[in-house]
């Protein structure tokens, strides 16, 4: 194991406003941290969406993963013209994402449903009640195969949509090798970190990623993944990262 403390970290998301969950380790470890976004999600513009040829009042529900693909949902609607009708139903990942449909539509427990968070709740969400709706699902950059595997497997009609794409952030700036640590929370960091610098090498530098996803695609990428969360023993990073230090 790579000791890591007393020295610098960076992830790649914006700063915490408050309450930062690293807050502990800054003291505790002596570690210090800095915040840097490796990408940045865009709604796709009214021409990208007509391009894809969907028609949404072709649907009778719509699958929301994101409470910023519900913004570009609405507006692309208004964009368009097209009226959602009011017996439409909404299916989201988790009550947060749900709860946020407020800002359009006036919330009714008949027409609105979320799941526990990962994204596959959704399909249990719908259950037997509502599997002849037919769906869809609204994407960020394209639909996630387990997702549509997942819709198949269980008989639901669906299409997808992509309302929100993903721009890799210019970080060229930054000096890796000033890191021990480099903090993950998505597979479009590692895809950023490889386009910024596409001669990377880890060598000592530490990886920490969050979510299956993630630390498969950085592995498949042929990095090494040192600290993982979550887990059983370690649900966030900042607690992952704790436990990694602990056993230095």
């Amino acid at each position: 194991m790579i000791d890591i403390r007393g020295k610098k970290i960076l992830v790649a998301q914006p700063a915490p406003k408050n309450n930062s969950p690293y807050a502990e380790l800054e003291t505790k470890y002596h570690l210090s941290f800095d915040f840097c976004p490796f990408f940045t999600v865009k709604p796709v513009s009214t021409r990208s969406f007509r391009g894809q040829h969907v028609n949404i009042l072709d649907y009778s529900a719509i699958v929301f993963t994101s409470r910023s693909v519900i913004d570009s949902f609405f507006h692309i609607c208004e964009e368009t013209r097209v009226t959602v009708p009011e017996d439409m139903k909404y299916f989201c990942q988790n009550q947060q994402i749900a709860l946020y449909l407020q800002k359009y539509i006036v919330y009714r427990k008949r027409k609105i449903f979320f799941g526990d968070g990962k994204p596959l709740s959704i399909v249990d969400a719908i259950g037997t009640k509502h599997k002849n709706e037919k769906f869809l699902i609204a994407c960020t950059d394209s639909l996630r195969p387990d997702m549509a595997k997942a819709f198949e497997s269980a008989g639901f009609k669906y299409g997808s949509a992509v309302f929100m794409n993903t721009v890799v952030s210019d970080i060229k700036h930054l000096d890796l090798s000033s890191y021990s640590t480099l903090v993950f929370y998505s597979p479009c960091d590692v895809r950023s970190l490889l386009e910024n610098y596409p001669d990377f090498k880890q060598g000592d530098l530490v990886l920490a990623t969050y979510g299956v996803n993630t630390a498969k695609t950085a592995e498949k990428a042929g990095l090494k993944v040192d600290i993982m969360a979550p887990t059983p023993e370690a649900p966030s990073i900042a607690q992952a990262l704790s436990l990694y230090c602990s056993k230095l």
